[in-house]
């Protein structure tokens, strides 16, 4: 599927057929799929007199090709990875997994040839607003640049919208690890969640090297200049050779787009690790109450089972073994020390009121009142 649209002062015309020549006033975008990634060369060619290179063309139908940006003396080239397709929102416990695809961006002189998904939403959205097919069209753009960076920056507000259902997957991981009377035995949501916070961060980084990269190559103006077609040019104006002020403005606002989402995936891996380090924290601090538990309670029957030793050695003579109150003088004593022992370890903080009467008892109390 190949479409061309003329986009002028006037505004954007879909054209039934491929132009004879480039418009005076305005460019040409050649919007077509993957499956016709090269029945565009030879218009393209007729129309700037500049032949596309064969690599290039390799590159733009390969579906596994990282973001990166090069330029010719004729073109410039941008592949760029867009989202797929949103998380299902039908199952909010299932960690979101990132499908990607290219999108390749040839920027002539007046002519703008986009090779993408043929369900990119980013795309369908943008021609749609263009030819007014959506209400509230927007300003036709001035320049195959500035086409170019709306439709990035459509491809970026997708990523943005990951942050929500990453946030709420990254805090239901959180409480699993935090209960605290749950065990969590299945680690393998945990590595999702890391991997694709991973990925999240590897997309991006290329996304944001490709962008930096065109926007340095066309504020050095070395390369590719965009000539007398649109507004490309500053045409020795305050901005910056080779990239208008206003066109600055829009690389700018798309490199702080991509900017927020690579922040985004850093903050959810982080956020991931301090969920499994307070993990293991909370575990290792429960282990040591059991120990500790475990230990104050064998040191209050220490001296109990070494006076239960005394009386049960094999001596005909022991003061109070013939006594009628013996055993119960014995067993109150025994009763004395327990408590004695207890009440100490609970005094020097060994003990805890969890340890015996329970978490729930324990949380019954009333939160301390701030001070003043």
């Amino acid at each position: 599927m190949i479409d061309w649209i003329a986009i002028g002062p006037e505004g954007a015309t879909l054209l039934d057929q491929p132009p004879a020549r480039l418009p005076e006033q305005g460019f040409v975008w050649c919007d077509c799929s993957h499956d016709a990634a090269r029945a565009w060369t030879e218009t393209a060619t007729a129309l700037t007199g500049a032949s596309v290179f064969e690599a290039h063309l390799l590159d733009a139908e390969n579906l596994n090709h990282p973001s990166y940006f090069e330029s010719t003396a004729d073109y410039e080239m941008i592949v760029f990875r867009s989202l797929a397709a949103l998380p299902d929102e039908g199952d909010p416990a299932e960690i979101p997994r990132l499908r990607t695809r290219p999108a390749t961006f040839f920027l002539f002189p007046g002519l703008l040839v986009t090779v993408r998904a043929p369900d990119s939403r980013s795309f369908a959205a943008t021609r749609d607003r263009l030819l007014g097919v959506r209400s509230g069209a927007s300003r036709a753009p001035a320049a195959p640049e500035e086409l170019m960076l709306r439709i990035l920056n459509a491809m970026v507000d997708r990523y943005l919208e990951l942050r929500q259902p990453l946030a709420e997957a990254l805090e239901r991981l959180q409480r699993e690890l935090l209960a605290p009377r749950r065990q969590i035995r299945d680690w393998y949501p945990l590595l999702e969640a890391r991997r694709e916070a991973r990925r999240l961060q590897d997309l991006c980084e290329e996304q944001l090297d490709a962008v930096q990269e065109w926007r340095d190559e066309r504020l050095e103006g070395s390369g590719y200049s965009p000539g007398d077609h649109g507004a490309g040019a500053s045409g020795g104006g305050r901005g910056s050779p080779g990239l208008s002020e206003a066109l600055q403005v829009r690389a700018s606002d798309l490199v702080s787009h991509i900017d927020r989402v690579l922040n985004h995936a850093r903050r959810m891996e982080a956020s991931l690790e301090t969920a499994v380090q307070l993990h293991f924290s909370a575990t290792a601090h429960q282990t040591n109450e059991v120990m500790r538990t475990l230990t104050a309670i064998t040191a209050i029957f220490l001296p109990l089972t070494l006076i239960t030793g005394i009386f049960g050695m094999n001596f005909e003579f022991i003061p109070g073994l013939h006594s009628p109150t013996g055993f119960w003088w014995t067993i109150a004593a025994m009763v004395v020390i327990a408590v004695a022992l207890l009440a100490l370890f609970r005094a020097r903080a060994f003990l805890h009121e969890s340890a015996f009467l329970g978490r729930r008892r324990a949380a019954r109390r009333p939160p301390a009142r701030p001070p003043g």
